[in-house]
Protein backbone atom coordinates (compact mmCIF):
# COMPACT_ATOMS: atom_id res chain seq x y z
CA UNK A 1 0.00 0.00 0.00
CA UNK A 2 1.35 3.44 -0.95
CA UNK A 3 1.39 6.29 1.53
CA UNK A 4 0.12 9.77 0.69
CA UNK A 5 1.29 12.47 3.09
CA UNK A 6 -1.54 14.84 4.02
CA UNK A 7 -1.34 18.28 5.59
CA UNK A 8 -4.37 20.32 6.65
CA UNK A 9 -4.66 24.00 5.77
CA UNK A 10 -4.21 26.23 8.85
CA UNK A 11 -7.91 27.17 8.75
CA UNK A 12 -9.25 23.64 8.10
CA UNK A 13 -11.52 21.87 10.56
CA UNK A 14 -9.57 18.93 12.05
CA UNK A 15 -12.85 17.16 12.82
CA UNK A 16 -13.42 16.56 9.07
CA UNK A 17 -12.07 13.10 8.24
CA UNK A 18 -9.07 12.64 6.00
CA UNK A 19 -9.74 10.81 2.71
CA UNK A 20 -10.73 7.23 3.42
CA UNK A 21 -12.18 4.19 1.69
CA UNK A 22 -15.81 3.33 2.50
CA UNK A 23 -15.26 -0.39 1.87
CA UNK A 24 -12.26 -2.71 1.68
CA UNK A 25 -12.71 -3.10 -2.09
CA UNK A 26 -13.26 0.58 -2.92
CA UNK A 27 -11.02 2.09 -5.62
CA UNK A 28 -11.72 5.67 -4.56
CA UNK A 29 -11.19 7.33 -1.21
CA UNK A 30 -13.93 9.77 -0.24
CA UNK A 31 -12.98 13.46 -0.25
CA UNK A 32 -14.95 15.73 2.04
CA UNK A 33 -15.87 19.40 1.93
CA UNK A 34 -13.88 21.33 4.52
CA UNK A 35 -15.41 24.76 4.33
CA UNK A 36 -14.03 28.05 5.67
CA UNK A 37 -15.44 29.03 9.06
CA UNK A 38 -17.82 31.62 7.55
CA UNK A 39 -19.47 28.95 5.33
CA UNK A 40 -19.64 26.00 7.73
CA UNK A 41 -23.09 26.60 9.19
CA UNK A 42 -24.94 27.32 5.94
CA UNK A 43 -22.81 25.29 3.53
CA UNK A 44 -22.29 26.29 -0.10
CA UNK A 45 -25.41 26.27 -2.26
CA UNK A 46 -25.13 25.55 -5.96
CA UNK A 47 -28.04 26.85 -8.02
CA UNK A 48 -29.00 24.78 -11.08
CA UNK A 49 -26.24 25.25 -13.65
CA UNK A 50 -23.85 26.80 -11.12
CA UNK A 51 -20.38 25.59 -10.29
CA UNK A 52 -18.06 26.19 -7.35
CA UNK A 53 -14.60 25.18 -6.23
CA UNK A 54 -15.20 23.38 -2.95
CA UNK A 55 -12.20 23.24 -0.63
CA UNK A 56 -11.06 20.03 1.04
CA UNK A 57 -8.74 21.86 3.42
CA UNK A 58 -5.94 19.51 2.39
CA UNK A 59 -2.54 19.59 0.71
CA UNK A 60 -0.94 16.34 -0.44
CA UNK A 61 2.43 14.85 -1.26
CA UNK A 62 1.82 12.05 -3.73
CA UNK A 63 4.35 9.33 -4.49
CA UNK A 64 6.47 10.13 -7.54
CA UNK A 65 5.06 8.45 -10.66
CA UNK A 66 1.45 8.77 -9.47
CA UNK A 67 -1.47 11.13 -9.86
CA UNK A 68 -4.62 11.53 -7.82
CA UNK A 69 -7.72 11.43 -10.02
CA UNK A 70 -10.69 13.38 -8.62
CA UNK A 71 -13.88 11.65 -9.71
CA UNK A 72 -17.60 12.20 -9.12
CA UNK A 73 -19.58 10.31 -6.52
CA UNK A 74 -22.25 8.29 -8.28
CA UNK A 75 -24.95 8.96 -5.68
CA UNK A 76 -24.56 12.74 -5.96
CA UNK A 77 -24.83 12.50 -9.74
CA UNK A 78 -27.82 10.15 -9.71
CA UNK A 79 -29.80 11.75 -6.91
CA UNK A 80 -28.97 15.44 -7.38
CA UNK A 81 -27.28 15.95 -10.76
CA UNK A 82 -24.14 17.14 -8.97
CA UNK A 83 -20.82 16.04 -10.46
CA UNK A 84 -17.17 16.98 -10.83
CA UNK A 85 -17.03 19.42 -13.74
CA UNK A 86 -13.54 18.56 -15.00
CA UNK A 87 -13.85 14.84 -14.32
CA UNK A 88 -11.53 13.34 -13.76
CA UNK A 89 -9.58 16.17 -12.22
CA UNK A 90 -5.88 15.53 -11.74
CA UNK A 91 -3.61 16.28 -8.80
CA UNK A 92 -0.02 15.91 -10.02
CA UNK A 93 2.71 14.36 -7.89
CA UNK A 94 4.69 17.62 -7.82
CA UNK A 95 1.72 19.83 -6.79
CA UNK A 96 1.72 20.98 -3.17
CA UNK A 97 -1.11 23.52 -3.19
CA UNK A 98 -4.60 23.23 -1.76
CA UNK A 99 -6.83 20.51 -3.19
CA UNK A 100 -10.29 21.66 -4.23
CA UNK A 101 -13.13 19.92 -6.06
CA UNK A 102 -14.88 21.74 -8.91
CA UNK A 103 -18.53 20.75 -8.50
CA UNK A 104 -21.36 21.63 -10.88
CA UNK A 105 -25.10 21.27 -10.36
CA UNK A 106 -26.74 19.85 -13.47
CA UNK A 107 -29.87 19.17 -11.43
CA UNK A 108 -33.08 21.19 -11.50
CA UNK A 109 -33.08 22.40 -7.89
CA UNK A 110 -30.45 24.09 -5.73
CA UNK A 111 -28.04 21.75 -3.94
CA UNK A 112 -26.25 22.63 -0.72
CA UNK A 113 -22.80 21.22 -0.04
CA UNK A 114 -22.63 20.71 3.71
CA UNK A 115 -19.45 21.08 5.72
CA UNK A 116 -17.88 17.62 6.05
CA UNK A 117 -20.00 16.07 3.27
CA UNK A 118 -18.45 13.50 0.93
CA UNK A 119 -18.17 15.34 -2.39
CA UNK A 120 -15.86 13.29 -4.62
CA UNK A 121 -13.65 10.23 -4.85
CA UNK A 122 -9.87 10.26 -5.06
CA UNK A 123 -8.20 7.44 -7.02
CA UNK A 124 -4.43 7.08 -6.82
CA UNK A 125 -3.17 5.98 -10.24
CA UNK A 126 0.20 5.35 -11.88
CA UNK A 127 1.40 7.79 -14.53
CA UNK A 128 3.40 6.94 -17.64
CA UNK A 129 5.02 9.88 -19.36
CA UNK A 130 5.77 9.79 -23.08
CA UNK A 131 8.18 11.51 -25.40
CA UNK A 132 6.27 12.97 -28.34
CA UNK A 133 8.21 12.75 -31.60
CA UNK A 134 7.31 14.13 -35.03
CA UNK A 135 6.58 11.53 -37.72
CA UNK A 136 6.12 11.76 -41.49
CA UNK A 137 3.46 9.05 -41.42
CA UNK A 138 1.63 6.78 -38.98
CA UNK A 139 1.09 3.04 -39.04
CA UNK A 140 -2.18 1.76 -40.54
CA UNK A 141 -4.98 0.28 -38.40
CA UNK A 142 -8.37 -1.27 -39.17
CA UNK A 143 -10.10 1.77 -37.67
CA UNK A 144 -8.00 4.35 -39.46
CA UNK A 145 -9.21 7.92 -38.99
CA UNK A 146 -12.74 6.93 -37.85
CA UNK A 147 -13.53 9.27 -34.95
CA UNK A 148 -16.61 10.35 -33.04
CA UNK A 149 -19.43 7.84 -33.54
CA UNK A 150 -17.51 5.78 -36.09
CA UNK A 151 -18.05 2.52 -34.22
CA UNK A 152 -21.84 2.92 -34.04
CA UNK A 153 -24.29 2.45 -31.17
CA UNK A 154 -24.69 -1.30 -31.04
Amino acid sequence: MMVVSVMREHWADPAVALPDYATSGAAGADLRANLPVADRAAGVTLAPGARALIPTGLRLALPEGCELQIRPRSGLARDHGVTVLNAPGTVDADYRGPVGVLLVNFGQVPFTVAHGARIAQAVLAPVVQARFAPAAELSETARGAGGFGSTGLV
